[in-house]
């Protein structure tokens, strides 16, 4: 064996040689260099090794240098909110994002162990690899580490799974929770931290896997069963079942023919004329099914003897309603702006963390958007009630707060309704500095807000009961009036009050103004001026828009705040509903799936099951009950019907429709494919040719550019439009739907402008919809 001798400088045969081992353990040997003496050693096992005893090694810890910490890190979810509260706290504190959650489980399988207390398996995406890197090292300069995420479950899970993801030292964290990004809520905030409620993180937690649970059980099951890319959800489901369930009354429902009969009276001394509906005949409601009968009561009605039986002064009130929560808010814009949803949350996640109003620095203008509370705190109120007081007078100011009761069945989430943070801060004194999507969310929050907590408005009521005998009959007709004496709220908050067409309120008589009754006394006697039977069928119900399926999910205990808008983009985007004039109806595969849900989960799909586990969610929001035990309770009986499922739902697979034209790239027929965002064309020689073309929605209408077909397309969001079917060689595009009628004026392409109007392409002149001929389509 030689070694290298530093004294020959070249290697030698080692004299003497010696197995040994170093103090870490490393088998090596020592000895001597024949020529000069000098020692020599060679790392590296040999035989004469074997059988030694290896020395016991006694590993000195090392010790570390301590860390040089100066700064407080502060980490939030978004790069908008993490300026707004840099700029409030100020240079001491350093202001990071996380950009949303840093911590899933993982996509490409369940990651819930269901035979180990359904243990969750959690990783950090690729793309967050970077962002958990950089908060480590700006987490391991720092003194303290606050996290401000949002204050509802889903933001303290997210400063949970920092925690573990960043690996930040327990003691250095503290938890801060604010519902508005103002200074002096911020402040205050950072002066009261705590630890993380893990009761709250639990809560998520089992949201999180029993979604994941249902979703990646059903899902699988319906791409063999039915076709592939559909979902099932545990939410998800339960509001397509409500879309179809009543999209199926609406066609079974069967029109009942009913009748109005109101009479014209008149007293010459006192006019003027008016109108009185029939309300009873013979002492029973009057009820009138046929024009049989009709015409043998006007005819009766003709010949009795009329006069004032009941006039009846009085007053009433209406009360303004609490300020928004995020259900009212979503339902607000969309019957007053036509904003979905999603568009309505985005808007306001925008208003919550911070614009620059013209005031030096950006701050939030509306509290935390995800909220089912109308709690409002004492400070704004107070704020509120001077600012109503200096702005409209005090006859406007109740003589006590106004308190409102959640309506919520167990309202949680964060603990305020969702209001501006300033009343002071106008819409008008800001309407410069937003957007018009900005500005009309931010004004209908003021609004509601600054009513909230002012008088209702009052007014004056007139009732008017006449009575007619004839020979054979005894009938009493009503009319009613109102006059506004003080606006109240109204003044800020007016909505139209809900009367449906010629003053009918829905059968006890006609609502008028008071300028149109004259000043009748009972006892007055009446003449009939005439008789007026109308015709009319019961409707069906309507049809859910976002905002009355967000109303009757919230209505029925399901989902919650943050869960509505994405509950009703997912049963879009998978191609279950499609909206029409903002009416959300379900497509063929959304019944499909439907009635296979309902067969085999009906437990899963189950509305009042679904509201249900809500409440034992909250009941883990709470500290009453463990999750663990709440998924168990769930998971049992789902696995069993999934079973079921596997071995007896029926495949329902649509054979391909085949299109009666040649594949310009192998000549095979072309076919009817189905995709991740919904129709296509595909090679029917698929996956040998792989030609596709984009299915076009022809409208029927002829382009005013090229005369080629019309058609509907969407953008990448969803977002409806109408272009050319010769594209690219055609650009004409319209993001205002076409009408089959042309342009009176010059004939060319009308498109509707809105409900009322429609405006040409080709002239730009204005018509009123009603004065146009109407086809079918252009009239719906």
């Amino acid at each position: 064996m030689e070694a290298y001798c530093v004294k020959c400088k070249e290697k030698r045969e080692i004299g003497s040689p010696e197995p040994t081992f170093t103090s870490s353990g490393t088998p090596a040997t020592r000895g001597k260099c024949p020529v000069c003496d000098t020692g020599l050693y060679r790392m590296g096992k040999t035989p004469a090794h074997e059988g030694l005893e290896k020395p016991e090694v006694q590993r000195k810890a090392l010790k570390k240098k301590p860390r040089k910490r100066k700064g407080k890190l502060v980490i939030v979810e978004s790069p908008a909110k993490a300026r707004t509260v840099g700029r409030i706290l100020g240079k001491d504190y350093s202001v990071k994002a996380s950009v949303g959650h840093v911590r899933d489980l993982l996509r490409s399988q369940l990651s819930v162990d269901v035979e180990n207390d359904f243990t969750p398996k959690y990783r950090v995406p690729n793309e967050k690899r970077d962002v958990v890197k950089g908060l480590k090292a700006d987490s391991a300069k720092a003194t303290e580490v606050f996290i401000a995420t949002d204050p509802d479950r889903e933001g303290e899970a997210i400063a949970w799974h920092l925690i573990e993801a960043v690996e930040i030292e327990p003691e250095l964290v503290k938890r801060v929770v604010f519902h508005e990004i103002t200074k002096t809520a911020v402040e205050e905030a950072f002066q009261k931290p705590r630890i993380i409620d893990m009761d709250l993180v639990d809560a998520q937690q089992a949201r999180r896997i029993l979604d994941r649970l249902v979703g990646y059980n059903l899902s699988p099951l319906l791409w063999s069963k039915v076709r592939g890319r559909l979902s099932a959800g545990r939410v998800q489901s339960v509001a397509l079942r409500m879309v179809v369930e009543r999209e199926r009354e609406i066609r079974g429902f069967i029109p009942q023919e009913y009748w109005t009969i109101d009479a014209g009276f008149v007293n010459h001394q006192k006019p003027p004329d008016f109108k009185a509906r029939l309300t009873r005949w013979d002492g029973a409601k009057a009820e009138i099914t046929s024009e049989g009968e009709v015409k043998e009561l006007v005819e009766d009605i003709e010949e009795a003897d009329y006069r004032v039986v009941g006039v009846k002064h009085g007053q009433r009130i209406r009360k303004p309603v609490a300020p928004f929560t995020t259900s009212t808010m979503q339902q607000a814009a969309s019957r007053r702006f036509n904003y979905t949803a999603r568009k309505t949350m985005a808007i306001a996640q925008q208003l919550y963390e911070g614009l620059d109003v013209g005031e030096g620095d950006s701050y939030g203008l509306i509290t935390y958007m995800r909220t089912d509370s109308t709690q409002v705190s004492n400070e704004a109120i107070r704020d509120v009630r001077q600012f109503i007081e200096k702005r409209f007078g005090k006859e406007f100011l109740p003589g006590n707060p106004v308190i409102y009761r959640t309506r919520a069945r167990s309202a949680q989430e964060a603990h305020e309704a969702i209001r501006p943070t300033s009343v002071s801060r106008t819409p008008e004194r800001i309407k410069s500095y937003l957007s018009a999507d900005q500005f009309k969310l931010y004004d209908l929050i003021w609004r509601r807000f600054v009513a909230s907590q002012m008088k209702p408005a009052e007014y004056d009521t007139l009732a008017i009961e006449i009575e007619g005998i004839s020979t054979d009959h005894q009938y009493l007709f009503k009319v009613s009036a109102s006059a506004m004496r003080f606006p109240g709220f109204l003044e800020v908050y007016g909505e139209r009050e809900k009367q449906s067409k010629n003053g009918d309120n829905g059968g006890n008589g006609l609502t008028s103004t008071l300028e149109q009754l004259p000043e009748l006394v009972e006892g007055d006697s009446l003449d009939l001026t005439g008789v007026f039977p109308d015709q009319h069928f019961t409707k069906h119900p309507p049809r859910y828009s976002d905002a009355s399926l967000i109303k009757a999910m919230e209505e029925h205990g399901i989902g919650r705040p943050s869960t509505y808008a994405p509950t009703i983009s997912t049963l879009r985007q998978r191609g279950y509903v499609t909206r029409e004039k903002r009416r959300l109806h379900p497509t063929e595969i959304g019944e499909v799936v439907t009635d296979l849900l309902v067969e085999h989960f009906s437990d899963v799909i189950d509305i009042t099951f679904t509201a249900k586990m809500e409440g034992s969610l909250d009941e883990i929001a709470s500290g009453k009950r463990e999750w663990v035990e709440v998924i168990r309770e769930f998971y049992q009986p789902f696995s069993e019907e999934l079973a079921s499922a596997v071995e007896n739902m029926p495949e329902i697979k649509a054979e391909p429709e085949l299109l009666d034209r040649p594949c310009p790239e192998c000549g095979k027929l072309l076919l009817i494919r189905h995709g991740r965002y919904g129709k296509f064309i595909g090679c029917s020689d698929f996956p040998t040719c792989r030609h596709t073309e984009p299915w076009l929605e022809k409208i029927g209408i002829s382009c005013p550019d090229d005369g080629g077909d019309l058609v509907e397309r969407r953008t990448r969001k969803g977002r409806v439009f109408y272009g050319c079917s010769n594209y690219p060689e055609c650009q004409f595009t319209s993001w205002k739907r076409p009408l089959k009628i042309p342009c009176p004026t010059c004939n060319g392409l009308l498109v509707a402008e809105n409900r009322d109007q429609a405006v040409c392409k080709s002239c730009d002149s204005k018509f009123e919809r009603s004065e146009l001929p109407q086809s079918e389509d252009d009239s719906a």
